[in-house]
């Protein structure tokens, strides 16, 4: 390609994009979809202490959302409150210059139920969120270079980042390992599997070994090395020849053939689930024994997959090609691709990142509601939700973790303020990476470059010190895709690619 033809396709590019894009549009999807599935993961909220004339007392969060920005209002997108009471649209400048918060009312629907019959029903404000800007739910969305101007902000301004007490802050993509992955490291007897499964907001590490007898075992939360056999003929694969079938390594492997001859006398379901149950530890009759161990694979094995009877299938089609790779990988049949292989990793932007840090805090709110609902019950009332429900609570936590920087888990660092030395710097704030890894540890192999990093991360951009290869930055033309909200349309697009649907 020539410079004339190289230029045109980077021009084309960046009138279509922009170095902030990617995280535009992750912010916008938490909006959108991220927030309305953080409320349908919520359990049955049930206090443990109501009234002794009430037999159920159910509390349920409805419907949760975010207006969007009207440029006729004063009363949608970030809003400020005065001291004589007034309320009004706020601009990010006005924001930087008085030291406030760039934010927006997040709304809900709560409801109250007492034996299956709504007593209350109310909109009630949730909390204050903050917002991007340039995104959707901010002031300057679809604003040109004179508006810019009029609001005393700069035509060049790419946005990605928020104000919070007057600071300018970014939250750093983060780093990690991709979910649902099975990786294998060593090999021969002394290879191991390891596969992180991602549901809702929590992960469940999954372990896939040999033992020293030849018997391929998972572990998986706090069951450890319970075989794979058994596991699937609970699942429902009953039939050897038909295990053998999918798994197809071959009439030279022996490892399978180990495994299907050494739990050849579990012929039904019910057999298998009982030699599960006793492997898992549970002592109770074998009717409930049954029941247990079929929960918990319903529950703990691979949840990502489903946690339905209807994914049991699913679940054993796929535990079948696990082992296929981890014995083909373990006999190094095909090259293993490392933990470092940008393939195995996925970049947590600002929209997954918030969605941490707001599933954790409603839930801290959702148990301040509960201990403020049971302590008045205890004193012989019955209090209506809508006065008891702490609102600035979940925005208070929410801002000191931006202002801070202390995320949930534990982690460091991942909202910073926006170095403006110069404009490089400032497009630099808002390319960062950050990996999750001790900056105390060598690490070597995850700190060296790696050819998959080429087009997708710089190879120069890295500190001196303790944080070579840690904090990396993103390439110019590198865009980060979003996770798919629409998976219908998706499976769409794959079969008309030729795929087909095997459960």
């Amino acid at each position: 390609m020539n410079d004339k033809k190289q230029e045109i396709l980077i021009r084309k590019y960046f009138q279509e994009n922009n170095f902030a894009s990617s995280n535009i549009a992750s912010y916008n999807n938490f909006i959108e979809n991220e927030l309305a599935n953080i409320i349908s993961e919520l359990q049955e909220i049930k206090p443990t202490i109501i009234p002794h004339d009430i037999d159920e007392f159910e509390i349920k969060f409805d419907k949760i959302w975010v207006e969007p920005v009207d440029k006729h209002t004063d009363d949608k997108g970030p809003t400020i409150v005065e001291a004589d009471g007034s309320k009004r649209k706020i601009f990010p400048n006005e924001a930087r210059l008085r030291k406030l918060s760039y934010v927006t009312p997040v709304y809900a629907n709560i409801s109250a139920h007492i034996n299956g019959v709504q007593r209350e029903s109310f909109t009630t404000e949730l909390c204050q969120i903050p917002v991007m800007l340039r995104s959707k739910y901010c002031h300057l969305n679809g604003f040109n270079k004179d508006d810019l101007v009029n609001v005393n902000e700069d035509p060049y301004e790419l946005g990605g980042y928020f104000i919070i007490a007057g600071t300018e802050k970014t939250l750093v993509a983060v780093e990690d390992l991709a979910p649902d992955k099975l990786m294998v490291d060593g090999a021969g007897s002394a290879a191991v599997g390891k596969l992180y499964s991602e549901f809702s907001n929590y992960r469940i590490p999954h372990t896939v070994e040999l033992s020293k007898d030849g018997i391929l075992t998972i572990s998986f939360a706090r069951y450890k090395k319970i075989p794979l056999v058994p596991i699937l003929k609970s699942l429902g694969f009953l039939k050897d020849s038909e295990i053998a079938e999918i798994i197809d390594l071959g009439k030279d492997n022996d490892t399978m053939f180990i495994n299907l001859y050494e739990f050849v006398e579990l012929k039904t379901e019910e057999d298998a689930l009982d030699f599960l149950s006793k492997k898992m530890g549970i002592n109770q009759t074998r009717e409930t024994r049954l029941i247990r161990a079929q929960d918990i694979l319903d529950k703990a094995l691979l949840p990502h997959l489903g946690t339905s009877p209807q994914a049991r299938i699913f679940k054993a089609y796929n535990i079948s090609k696990y082992i296929k790779r981890y014995i083909d990988l373990a006999n190094k049949k095909y090259d293993n691709y490392s933990k470092d292989h940008y393939a195995n990793k996925k970049l947590k932007l600002a929209g997954p990142l918030l969605g941490d840090l707001f599933r954790f805090n409603l839930k801290v709110l959702i148990n301040d509601l509960l201990f403020n609902f049971q302590r008045i019950v205890k004193r012989g009332k019955f209090p209506s939700i809508k006065v008891i429900i702490r609102n600035k609570l979940l925005t208070k936590r929410i801002n000191s973790a931006m202002a801070t920087g202390n995320w949930v888990a534990g982690r460091k660092g991942i909202s910073q303020r926006i170095q403006r030395i110069n404009y490089h710097d400032y497009v630099s704030s808002l390319q960062r990476v950050v990996s999750l890894l001790s900056t105390t540890q060598e690490n070597f192999d995850a700190r060296s470059l790696h050819c998959t990093h080429m087009g997708r991360l710089c190879p120069i951009e890295t500190p001196e010190g303790t944080n070579v290869g840690l904090k990396k930055n993103l390439s110019i033309l590198a865009r980060i895709s979003n996770k798919v909200s629409n998976k219908e349309e998706l499976l769409s697009h794959m079969r008309e690619a030729g795929l087909k649907t095997i459960f």
